[in-house]
């Protein structure tokens, strides 16, 4: 598990989001549960206004639904809607993508040999797997790939994608699948990896894509096998 430690967050509310979101993204929260103040008052240690502070900005950003007058539950999941937060990754990363292939320099492409090394190292199958911090490093592999001087608003948007693309990340890593079911690499970032640095476009969008569709084909077995 990451730090969570009182030094790494400006307030008390955003270590509590944080930890919420952690633990949803984990799956000690299932998807459509929900979720109790009082319960969470006394698992997090926390009072009453920065919880609820916590739980609207973990609503903003879609863990968690806000009922008025009714309360917060963790947010469903559906394979519709996966679907169109990949295609959306999609349409917009192929030309991100393009465009840092065509423009990307030397420190460009140290960024992303460097992304890539450090998320190598990590093994989900591993007893000690740090979930937090594999999330982390894929996010910034995946964004490595696009970001170049002027593209600051192309890769905010891009990891809002993802941000809400890790909600079914979970499925992927949860311990109760089979080794089989869960997600394994199988090569594929090293692949997409040598062809954005081959500066090979049509290769390296097809492999992104390949990327995504293998993601929603694993979630679709599993989310349909949980039903």
């Amino acid at each position: 598990m990451s730090d969570i430690s009182k030094d790494k967050f400006a307030t008390l509310s955003d270590r509590v989001q944080h930890q919420i979101r952690h633990d949803i993204l984990c799956g000690e929260f299932e998807a459509g549960q929900k979720l109790v103040l009082n319960e969470l008052k006394e698992k997090y240690q926390v009072g009453g206004s920065p919880l609820r502070e916590a739980m609207v900005q973990l609503s903003w950003q879609k863990y968690v639904v806000m009922k008025p007058q009714k309360g917060f539950w963790v947010a469903d999941v559906s394979l519709n809607e996966l679907r169109e937060i990949l295609k959306i990754r999609r349409a917009i990363s192929g030309v991100a993508l393009k465009n840092a292939i065509e423009h990307g320099g030397e420190e460009w492409e140290l960024s992303i040999l460097t992304a890539y090394h450090k998320l190598s190292r990590l093994d989900p199958s591993s007893p000690d797997f740090d979930y937090d911090e594999w999330e982390l490093r894929h996010k910034e592999f995946h964004l490595s790939l696009i970001r170049t001087p002027g593209t600051e608003f192309t890769s905010d948007l891009m990891y809002y994608i993802y941000d809400q693309q890790e909600r079914y990340r979970q499925f992927l890593l949860n311990e109760a699948f089979t080794s089989e079911q869960q997600y394994h690499d199988d090569g594929e970032h090293e692949a997409i990896m040598k062809a954005v640095l081959d500066r090979d476009v049509e290769l390296a969008h097809q492999l992104l894509i390949q990327h995504t569709e293998r993601l929603y084909h694993i979630l679709e077995k599993l989310l349909e096998n949980k039903d």
